[in-house]
C-alpha cells in the first residue's frame, strides 16, 4: 500500500495503525511525506499509546554517599487501569561492569545502550532489554576511549573523542547490523568533557562543563561548530531535545529552546506559573515534555516531582501549555542526585 492510499483511509484507522507502530521508526515516516510528519506528531497518536502504555520512563538517581557513586533505578508509566495516572516504582537494573559506574547511556526502542569510558579506559558496550530485564554484552568499541561523547542519530550510536591514540577519533554503532566502524574524522583534535550530550541536526552535540559552550560534530563529514551557553549552572539540569529542538531548564529564567536559524537562546511562554528549581531531569513522554525535579520534605527522603508540558510552535516561538498539577512520584534518601531520564518505547 503506498502513502496516499494509507493516508486516504479513516483517520481514526490510521490513527491506531500508527499507534502500534514502533516509536523508533516516527522519524523515518516523518520523512516519507509531509502528511506523515504530521500524522506521527498528533496528539491523537500519542493518546492511544498512552492507553496502550507503550511508552514508560526510566530514571538513575546516583548515590553521593558511595564513591564511587552508585546507580539506583526507577521506572514510570501509565497505569494499567488510569490512562492519565502514572505508576513510578524501583527496578533491579543491576550493571554488571563494576569498573564503569558512569557509563554513557542512550534509549532506542526498548533497549538501553550503556557505552563504557567514562573515568577509565574502556571500549565495552552493555545493552539493557527493558522487556526482558536483561542485560547482554554488545559488540566492543574499535579502540578504547574516556572522557568522550555519545549521541544518537537516526539508527546509529555516535562515540565522539576519547581515544588517547588519536588513531579513531570517532565511530558509530549500527543498531540494525550491531557493528563498529569508523565515523568521519574531526577536524581538529579536542577533548570532550561534557555534563551533557544532545543530537541535533544530525550533529552530536557536547553541552561542555567549562567556556559556557556546546560543540557539535557532523556525521556526516566531520566538521565542528560550536553556539554559546547561557551562563548560569546549567548543568544542574538536563538537556532535551523533542522534534529537533533542543530544551534547557535555567532556575533563574525557566525553559529556554534554541533557535538554530537565529542562533539564540528563546523562553518558552506561557509557562509563568512553573515552579523555579534548581536540579531538573527533561525528557519526551507522549508527545509532551516530562520535567522532573526534587523537594526536601525533612528527613532523610526528598519528595520527587513531575509535570508534563504540551509545546506548540509557530512563527512567534515555541510556546508551552503545562498540566494543572504536578504529580508527586514518590520519596528518595536525600543523598540520591537526579542524574539521567530516559523515554523507553515498545
Amino acid at each position: 500500500m503506498s502513502p496516499s492510499q494509507f493516508s486516504s483511509l479513516p483517520q481514526d484507522i490510521v490513527w491506531q495503525v500508527l499507534a502500534r507502530v514502533p516509536k523508533r521508526s516516527y522519524p523515518l515516516l516523518a520523512c516519507a511525506s509531509k502528511n506523515f510528519r504530521l500524522l506521527v506528531r498528533s496528539p491523537e497518536i500519542h493518546k492511544i499509546r498512552s492507553l496502550l502504555r507503550k511508552d514508560s520512563l526510566y530514571i538513575c538517581f546516583m548515590d553521593k554517599t558511595n564513591r564511587p557513586q552508585t546507580p539506583h533505578w526507577f521506572t514510570l508509566r501509565r497505569t494499567e487501569n488510569n490512562p492519565i495516572e502514572n505508576e513510578y516504582v524501583s527496578v533491579d537494573l543491576a550493571f554488571p561492569d563494576h569498573d564503569e559506574s558512569n557509563a554513557s547511556i542512550i534509549a532506542y526502542g526498548p533497549e538501553i545502550f550503556f557505552v563504557c569510558g567514562a573515568h577509565v579506559h574502556s571500549s565495552n558496550l552493555w545493552v539493557f532489554d527493558s522487556r526482558s530485564g536483561q542485560f547482554r554484552r554488545g559488540p566492543s568499541m574499535n579502540v578504547t576511549r574516556m572522557y568522550k561523547s555519545v549521541g544518537l542519530v537516526g539508527s546509529k550510536i555516535y562515540v565522539v573523542g576519547g581515544n588517547m591514540a588519536g588513531d579513531i577519533q570517532a565511530e558509530s554503532f549500527d543498531l540494525k547490523t550491531e557493528t563498529w566502524e569508523p565515523a568521519p574524522s574531526l577536524e581538529e583534535e579536542m577533548t570532550w568533557l561534557s555534563a551533557a550530550t544532545v543530537s541535533l541536526d544530525r550533529k552530536v552535540c557536547a553541552l561542555m562543563l567549562v567556556g559556557a559552550c556546546a560543540v557539535c560534530y557532523d556525521t556526516r563529514d566531520g566538521s565542528c561548530t560550536e553556539f554559546k551557553i547561557k551562563i548560569e549552572e546549567w548543568w544542574k539540569t538536563r538537556a532535551c531535545v523533542i522534534d529537533n529542538v533542543l530544551y534547557v531548564y535555567y532556575g533563574r529564567l525557566g525553559l529556554m529552546w534554541y533557535d538554530t536559524k537565529m542562533r539564540v537562546w528563546r523562553l518558552v511562554t506561557g509557562l509563568g506559573d512553573l515552579k523555579k528549581v534548581r536540579s531538573v531531569g527533561m525528557v519526551e513522554y507522549y508527545g509532551k515534555l516530562a520535567v522532573l525535579w526534587k523537594e526536601h520534605s525533612g528527613g532523610a527522603t526528598k519528595e520527587i516531582w513531575c509535570r508534563m508540558i504540551g509545546l506548540e510552535r509557530s512563527e512567534d516561538g515555541i510556546s508551552g501549555t503545562a498540566e494543572e498539577s504536578s504529580q508527586l512520584l514518590g520519596s528518595v534518601p536525600r543523598c540520591f542526585r537526579l542524574h539521567r531520564v530516559l523515554s523507553v518505547s515498545d
